[in-house]
């Protein structure tokens, strides 16, 4: 069975102590619970999450859904997003299989990014090594209007803003990526395709704006 690698890369800078971080933990929480009940996510979707703040950690490796236990967070120090990408670049060559002249390999990685800082390291070189593997969708969400969107811009087309990073607006954007993950399992079983842009995933709800 081909899989669908879901990568959650989650800023916890001291900025996200309280009540973003709290509800980020809510927001896992909810993921999970809904795709648990959805069979084509059950059947294809295998999470991860790296965390960010002074260092990047890979806190739950690439794990299905049945097994994923959602990790605990804390906030602190500053948002090392270069060293994550570049986690996640390692995780990615590490955990995804490849397609082989004998076998087909998992689907490309979805990737979402939610930040509510700037980058306090070389994000670049985290933009290089990420580039050096096959991904899928990367959406960088800006969780409040602290986040540089023209840095998230240069990583990825696909980037959306929270106007606030409060409980109700976090928890808005785990839905939509509950969504997209079942909508990106349905469609990657239906039609063998990988999922590559925005428009492959389901519009974004009022509080997730996307910036152009």
């Amino acid at each position: 069975m081909r899989r669908l690698p879901v990568y959650l890369l989650l800023d916890t800078s001291y900025s996200m102590a309280g009540e973003p971080l709290t509800a980020v933990e809510q927001g896992v929480d909810l993921l999970l619970s809904t795709l648990r009940r959805d069979p084509y996510a059950l059947e294809t979707a295998h999470l991860s999450v790296i965390t960010f703040d002074e260092q990047a950690r890979q806190i739950a490796p690439l794990t299905e859904l049945p097994l994923f236990q959602a990790p605990s967070l804390k906030a602190q120090g500053t948002t090392a997003l270069g060293a994550a990408l570049t986690l996640l670049a390692q995780c990615i060559r590490t955990e995804v299989a490849t397609t082989t002249p004998q076998t087909k390999g998992d689907w490309k990685p979805l990737i979402f990014i939610m930040t509510d800082g700037v980058p306090t390291d070389d994000w670049r070189a985290g933009q290089a090594a990420l580039s050096q593997v096959r991904t899928g969708v990367v959406v960088a969400c800006a969780a409040g209007r602290d986040a540089d969107t023209s840095i998230l811009r240069e990583l990825t087309d696909a980037v959306v803003q929270l106007d606030t990073a409060d409980a109700e607006r976090i928890a808005a954007f785990f839905k939509w990526i509950s969504a997209s993950i079942s909508t990106g399992s349905q469609k990657v079983d239906l039609t063998k395709k990988d999922l590559s842009q925005l428009g492959d995933l389901p519009p974004p709800p009022p509080e997730v704006n996307i910036v152009l």
